[in-house]
């Protein structure tokens, strides 16, 4: 897991930006630039689409902070764009087919769900500064009311 201070894992993955235009995204494009690089299980799913939403009703507030706000899930690119128009999402969505990125910040692994151990993506949020540093990470979110809680994060 990481924590406050440690360098942000490196990475370059394949997605829609906020225009719906697939495009590769690396770490290194986002120096000088704070970001909220969130992890989250599957496209259109219940939870999904009511975290995504919250962030697409709340980037306003948080773009006035200085912040971007990337999702990023292990469905394919045009599973996301699919996602994004469905939704009116206006912020990138990358594809993490492989879980790689996702196993580097500790968003993939073990969790439990209804009482049985299972493997996947653990929803997790991360703010990372301008120095591609971690400056706050969120493991094992919930998805409704958690734009909520980091927009009062941010306000402190």
């Amino acid at each position: 897991m990481l924590k406050e201070g440690d360098k942000a894992p490196d990475f370059c993955l394949k997605g829609i930006d906020e225009k719906g235009e697939e495009r590769e995204f690396c770490l290194k494009d986002f120096k000088g630039r704070k970001l909220i690089l969130y992890f989250y299980p599957k496209d259109d799913t219940p939870g999904c689409t009511v975290e995504a939403c919250d962030f697409r009703d709340n980037l306003n507030p948080l773009v006035s902070k200085g912040y971007l706000v990337v999702g990023v899930s292990p469905d394919s690119v045009s599973s996301h764009k699919k996602f994004k128009e469905k939704h009116g999402l206006n912020f990138p969505l990358l594809s993490d087919p492989d879980k790689k990125v996702a196993e580097a910040y500790g968003a993939y692994g073990e969790k439990k769900m209804y009482g049985k151990v299972t493997k996947g993506i653990i929803r997790s949020t991360f703010l990372i500064d301008e120095e591609g540093r971690i400056a706050k990470a969120w493991y094992n979110v919930k998805a409704k009311g958690h734009v909520e809680k980091l927009l009062k994060e941010l306000e402190s």
